[in-house]
């Protein structure tokens, strides 16, 4: 490994766990995806098609949403994503990632129902995009509104292994891909004209970044709106990138050229200084083999947690936290070995974070050890 990957590369540190787990929502089937809609609601994505509501303390009976009949479900297959617009409450907009029973992906535009808030009215679908998918693994499926107002959708290579058609280098398609869109521009999109491939023959306008595994979970800091990629790798190295607030697109983060800060295809001189590098990488000894992306703790109810970038692997169950140290590096170190595959985090309104345990079913909120101080009485006021 080179000097710079090395720098690159993650430290970890074997800490004891300084988080526990507080239980929230038992009950669920294979869940893969949390959000809120601006209120204090969670909204689980269950993969076999449904989407449920916690609304404190009860988890609802009734599906927000049942797509359950028009997917297919199983392996890395299904219900995937969820974002609602950033002006849902007025809207009532909110966009899913499914593949269809063809096993391709669509991003599909819903409405909140007039009469429940707590539904959604499943005649309203609107196809926004549709992708072939040419096997059924490495599909991505995460959406996310990004600061701009514009919706990120993560795209994988489209399966099969090492991707045997170069597609994530290639930029005269979707695949392999982070895409930006605007979905208030036209229907059912417009291209944000700074997208960074506009114009340039051969290349989709939609594309905002390329070089992806299989970019299944994503976030942006919701303090300074930085862009955090967590990309399933190959056999030996998980990775996570960072694209600053301040970048203009364009980014290639290597895949298949690289696989984390290793040369991959080919084997040897791989890096012609074009590629963006991750911040984070680690490999799959002790039972790792798929990076669960997270969130920058943003919340107010455990302090310590306060700038970490919080991640797990979902196959080991280890949580982990990020923070930068004196000399730039991100610094990775133990927060808790969960007894259960790590299938997404999610973040509500108030920034608090949640796990998902994909086997069991259960949401658990993420709680520091350490209590918040007490406020002290002010004397003589």
């Amino acid at each position: 490994m080179s000097l710079a990957a090395v720098l690159l590369a993650a430290v970890i540190s074997h800490a004891e766990p300084n988080v526990v787990l507080e239980p929230v929502v038992p009950g669920l089937s294979v869940p893969v995806a949390i959000a809120h809609a601006g209120d204090s609601r969670l909204f689980i994505v269950q993969q076999s098609g449904r989407i449920r509501i916690y609304d404190p303390p009860q988890l609802l009976a009734q599906p927000f949403l049942d797509v359950s009949s028009i997917i297919s479900s199983g392996g890395e297959r299904g219900l995937l994503g969820l974002a609602f617009h950033p002006r849902y409450a007025e809207n009532g907009f909110f966009y899913v990632n499914y593949t269809d029973t063809a096993g391709d992906t669509k991003v599909v535009r819903y409405t909140r129902s007039a009469a429940d808030p707590n539904r959604a009215d499943a005649a309203s679908a609107r196809l926004i995009l549709d992708v072939d998918q040419p096997f059924s693994n490495h599909i991505g499926g995460q959406l996310q509104f990004g600061p701009d107002g514009y919706l990120y959708i993560g795209l994988g290579d489209g399966g099969s292994g090492g991707d045997p058609g170069n597609r994530a280098q290639n930029l005269s398609v979707l695949l392999g891909k982070m895409l930006r869109i605007d979905v208030d521009g036209a229907e059912p999109y417009a291209i944000p004209p700074s997208n960074p491939f506009v114009g340039r023959p051969g290349a989709r306008a939609e594309i905002w970044a390329s070089g992806l595994r299989n970019p299944w979970r994503y976030s942006f800091d919701r303090n300074f709106g930085d862009l955090w990629i967590a990309d399933v790798g190959q056999g030996q190295w998980e990775e996570i990138s960072f694209q600053p607030r301040t970048s203009i697109g364009g980014e290639n983060y290597g895949w298949r050229r690289m696989e984390g800060t290793h040369c991959f295809e080919p084997s040897t001189n791989c890096n012609d200084g074009t590629l963006v590098q991750p911040v984070i990488e680690y490999n799959h000894s002790a039972g790792a083999c798929s990076v669960t992306g997270g969130y920058v703790y943003r919340g107010t109810r455990s302090r310590r947690l306060n700038d970490m970038y919080i991640y797990a692997d979902f196959c080991n169950g280890r949580i982990m936290g990020a923070r930068r140290d004196a000399s730039g590096r991100f610094v990775s170190k133990l927060l808790f070995d969960a007894p259960f595959q790590v299938s997404t985090f999610g973040e509500d309104v108030n920034g608090e974070l949640y796990v998902a345990s994909y086997g069991t079913g259960e949401i658990f909120r993420i709680v520091d050890t350490v209590p918040m101080p007490k406020k002290r009485r002010s004397v003589g006021r």
